[in-house]
């Protein structure tokens, strides 16, 4: 596996630039580096009938600076007239919010709380012949649990990411994810599961109580780097459904693409423990579906740049580019069938700012 032996270095993270103010309550503006074209990419993603289909919101920063923005016209509201998207208005991550839950669970490993190394604490293998019981977090946060979990969302009959969210399951998602029996032995296999990070989201849950996972990000992490449109949206027992349900503002999933690009350090204080963004991105798994990496709810690039990746459900996506100092953040609906072009999309807007690989978009 590429880059799973932790002594393989790691392209290094770059620090925030000298006399770049931090964006904790404004994002400061620029603009792109001499050469670099982004009109044209832009267009094509904001073009409604082009291959992406619908793009919301695109928010590009280079070394600490917005350097390239565009909101579209409007974005539909059930029940409602279709509404403006602005710099400030909150957009659905999917499953880009497992990467946040990734921040949350390293927030309790600096705090000494939680040791990825240990057993999770999941009531339902507590029973001393349940095998499930020794599952840990480092194999949860990997993917690599073994749970029998269906990541399918069309096919009703056969998901369970479906009833999870909206139906059986959406009272308490972490117990329906908990109830899956091994499919295989725990550590063997990699196997995408929303159901996964939901047992994880259980596990921080239960560690804070009685305060709110909700209340335990926005003092943690939120607030401290101005993420001040970010919403969690928790079940019914208290849970953050944290495979696919925050809120935020792009500039503000920009802001915290940023704190994992800065290695977890905002404004001089470290937020995320030491290590903890490189644990997320080294890549440890191969997606037998499509060769993707996958790190520890981080998806990673093989682009030679260091580049990895929270992603979601049409193609919502925070690209971290650390050999370039670029976010990339795009917010869409692009259906399954067109994430080839979405994916050929962000590589070529990175490819933009590489001046030996600068290219127009085919």
């Amino acid at each position: 596996m590429p880059g799973n032996d932790e002594r393989t270095p790691l392209v290094p993270l770059p620090s925030q630039p000298e006399g770049v103010a931090w964006p904790t309550e404004r994002w400061p503006e620029g603009q792109p580096p001499m050469g670099v074209e982004l009109a044209a990419l832009l267009d094509a993603a904001f073009d409604d009938d082009g291959p992406l289909a619908t793009t919301h919101a695109v928010v590009v920063v280079k070394g600490g600076r917005v350097v390239a923005e565009r909101y579209h016209a409007s974005v539909p509201r059930v029940g409602a007239e279709p509404e403006p998207v602005t710099a400030d208005t909150p957009l659905p991550s999917w499953s880009m919010a497992k990467s946040v839950l990734h921040a949350a669970i390293g927030l309790l490993v600096g705090d000494g709380r939680l040791d990825p190394a240990s057993p999770a604490s999941v009531q339902e293998w507590a029973s001393s012949g349940d095998p499930r019981r020794a599952i840990t977090i480092e194999q949860l946060l990997d993917m690599r649990d073994g749970l029998d979990f269906c990541e399918d969302y069309v096919d009703e009959r056969a998901s369970d990411v479906i009833p999870m969210l909206f139906g059986a399951g959406r009272d308490d998602v972490a117990r329906f994810a908990a109830d899956r029996p091994l499919a295989a032995e725990p550590g063997a296999r990699f196997h995408y599961s929303s159901g996964t990070t939901n047992v994880l989201a259980g596990v921080v849950a239960r560690l804070i109580a009685p305060e709110r996972t909700d209340a335990f990000l926005a003092r943690r992490l939120f607030e401290p780097i101005g993420a001040a449109t970010a919403r969690p949206s928790l079940d019914a027992a208290g849970t953050w459904v944290a495979s696919s349900f925050l809120r935020a503002s792009a500039r503000d999933f920009a802001r915290f693409a940023l704190l994992y690009l800065r290695d977890g350090i905002w404004a001089g204080t470290r937020l995320l423990p030491e290590g903890w963004v490189d644990h997320g991105r080294r890549p440890r798994s191969v997606d037998e579906t499509d060769g993707s990496l996958y790190g520890a709810h981080w998806w990673v690039e093989d682009d030679g740049r260091g580049s990895f990746r929270a992603a979601g459900y049409e193609g919502q996506s925070l690209t971290i580019c650390p050999s370039l100092d670029l976010i990339v953040v795009r917010l869409g609906n692009t259906p399954a069938e067109r994430y080839p072009a979405l994916a050929q999309w962000r590589s070529a807007v990175v490819a933009a700012f590489d001046p030996p690989n600068r290219r127009s978009i085919a």
